[in-house]
Formats: C-alpha cells, sequence, structure tokens
C-alpha cells in the first residue's frame, strides 16, 4: 500500500476544493482504516467550507457521509474486520472524561453539542473527502449488503436525521405530517414518512419541486401554511429547511395538539407565537442524529427499497465540481463524490 493518498482540501473560506497528496493514515488502538468509496455533500459541509460555521482552523479535509470498506484494522478492535462495508457519520464518540461524558449518554448529536472535545469525522478531525480515513470502530455502522455505497453516503446524514426526527416526534400511526423544505433532508423526510405509513403533504414553495414531491410519495404538495390549512392540516411538521421563515409560515396549517420537530439548521431566529403555541398545546422538539440504532433503521429501510436516495453522482477527480453544484443549489437530491 502506498504512503500517500488523495484528499480534498479547503485552504481557506470560500475558496476550492482541491486534490491533494497527503500521507496515509493509519488505523490507531480501536480505530478502523476505510477505503472510502462515496461521500455526500452536506450542507454544513458547505457552511464549514465557506466559514460560517468554525470548529478548527484551515485547511480542511471535510465530509461527513462517507462510505467504503475497512482494509485494516487497529488494536482492540474486534467489532469489525477487514472487508466490512461500513458508513462513517459525523459522531465517532465523546472524549469519555469530561462532564457531559461521565454521563454516559449514548454518542449523538448531542455528544457534538456537549462534549468538551468529541472526536467528529470531517468536523473536529479529517473527514471522508479523501481516499482514506482512520475512524473509531464504535463510530462506524456496517452497511446493508443489498444497499449501493452511493445510496448509504447520503443515507449517513441526511437519511439519519429525516427519520431520527420523526422517530423523536413519535407521530400516532396514520398521523397527518409535513415536510417543509423538498431538498437532501427533505426528500428522504417525505419517503421516511411514507414509509411509516403516514399521509405525507410536502410544502415547497418551489413549483419544480412540486412533480419531484409527488414522485417521491407525497399524498399532497402545497406552496405555504393557508393552503395547508385548506387541505386539512397536519399533526406534525418536519422542519428540514434551511430558513426558519417557511416552517413558521407553514404553522398556520398545524392542527391543534400538534408538533414541530425541527432539523434544519438555520442562522435566522425561531419565534414561535406564544399564543398559539400554548392556545393549540403544540410542541417543539429538537432533533438531529440520536443514536447509531436509528441509522441502522433509517439504513433498513433503504435496503428494503420502502426509501431511494435521490442522488447526483460525480467523479473524485470532479469534487469542486461537486462542492460548487451543491452550494448553487442545483443538487436533486444530494450529491456524491464517488473515489
Amino acid at each position: 500500500m502506498s504512503t500517500t493518498m488523495r484528499a480534498a482540501v479547503v485552504h481557506d473560506a470560500r475558496g476550492p476544493w482541491t486534490l491533494e497528496e497527503r500521507p496515509l493514515p493509519e488505523a490507531g488502538p480501536g480505530q478502523v482504516l476505510v477505503r472510502v468509496h462515496a461521500c455526500a455533500v452536506c450542507g454544513t459541509d458547505l457552511w464549514m467550507a465557506h466559514g460560517d460555521l468554525s470548529y478548527r482552523p484551515f485547511p480542511l479535509v471535510l465530509g461527513h457521509e462517507g462510505v467504503g470498506e475497512v482494509v485494516a484494522v487497529g488494536a482492540g478492535v474486534h467489532s469489525r474486520a477487514v472487508g466490512d462495508r461500513v458508513g462513517v457519520p459525523m459522531v465517532q464518540r465523546g472524549c469519555g472524561t469530561c462532564a457531559f461524558c461521565r454521563q454516559e449518554h449514548p454518542a449523538s448529536f448531542v455528544t457534538a453539542a456537549n462534549c468538551a472535545a468529541p472526536v467528529l469525522t470531517g468536523v473536529t478531525v479529517d473527514g471522508a473527502f479523501a481516499e482514506y480515513v482512520a475512524v473509531d470502530a464504535v463510530g462506524t455502522v456496517v452497511l446493508p449488503e443489498a444497499v449501493p455505497y452511493e445510496a448509504a453516503a447520503p443515507t449517513l446524514c441526511a437519511g439519519f436525521t429525516s427519520w431520527a426526527a420523526l422517530r423523536r416526534a413519535a407521530p400516532a400511526p396514520g398521523s397527518r405530517v409535513g415536510v417543509v423544505g423538498i431538498g437532501g433532508v427533505g426528500h428522504f423526510a417525505v419517503q421516511y414518512a411514507k414509509a411509516a405509513g403516514h399521509h405525507v403533504t410536502a410544502i415547497t414553495h418551489s413549483p419544480d419541486k412540486a412533480e419531484l414531491a409527488r414522485g417521491l410519495g407525497a399524498d399532497e404538495v402545497v406552496a405555504d401554511g393557508a393552503a395547508l390549512r385548506a387541505a386539512g392540516g397536519v399533526d406534525l411538521l418536519l422542519h428540514t429547511s434551511s430558513h426558519h421563515g417557511t416552517v413558521l409560515d407553514a404553522t398556520r396549517g398545524l392542527r391543534p395538539w400538534g408538533k414541530i420537530a425541527l432539523m434544519g439548521i438555520a442562522f435566522d431566529g425561531f419565534a414561535v407565537p406564544a399564543l398559539d403555541l400554548v392556545s393549540q398545546s403544540w410542541q417543539v422538539v429538537g432533533s438531529a442524529h440520536n443514536g447509531l440504532e436509528l441509522l441502522v433503521e433509517a439504513l433498513e429501510m433503504v435496503a428494503d427499497g420502502r426509501v431511494t436516495p435521490v442522488t447526483e453522482a460525480f467523479d473524485f477527480a470532479d469534487v469542486e465540481k461537486a462542492h460548487q453544484h451543491a452550494a448553487g443549489g442545483g443538487a436533486r437530491f444530494k450529491a456524491v463524490v464517488t473515489l
């Protein structure tokens, strides 16, 4: 095996993603070395690449939707073996020693937000826009054989996020579910909600996405909260948009005792009208990656055909094209770099 590999490196905020030779990582104790076969572009990658979010200095090797094959295992690893097909989601583990970690919470996105020194793929450590990545074995998930790498990659974050939010909100069987925003996360949310047996309404301002949403399984498509109310309203709003204003408008169609599940990260304020919140007895819950067991469920639903990620593939040599395509909002619905 060579001692170097290619990696996509971002040197400056809003700078290009350039392929460079980097030292080949090794699998340390408790780690596995993964030969990456695909990695999807996430909105969080774009925010970090553009300097909107910062967790460590540039240069950066991004990518937390990586999938591939284990090619080496470090000392003490017994749960993974050479040849395993695995996914590498963002949260590998907490530091294990801070006050939060001593409470023994399962690793999730809450770990990322509260641990003093979390290990986060493509965030606090180098990510999967590289030919190889060394990661903690406990932070990987085995991929079902029926799921190809190109479909598995976006499921590791966008799919995981939407399914975890649906599970956290726990709508009653047969509930009416609204999905706000039909993009990388939203196109998964429509499918997962439909697969779970709910009546699904897609809420989008983009006319070109109406037919796409119906093709994903949406029973109805509306443009705003007034139309949502006229269509019968919903018991749960899944907020997948990068702007809070769209979901606040959609609350006009939220039924009494309804829930709003926020998974869309946005930088504007989220101000739910207090009178409506109290008088309608609404609940607002935040949700992200809520435990690897939910990612396993999300992947199984892709494996059995109930959910199909919609992707556009780019060769590794064209990683900058994938970056620009996703940043420009043109991806339908996930840009996936294949290696």
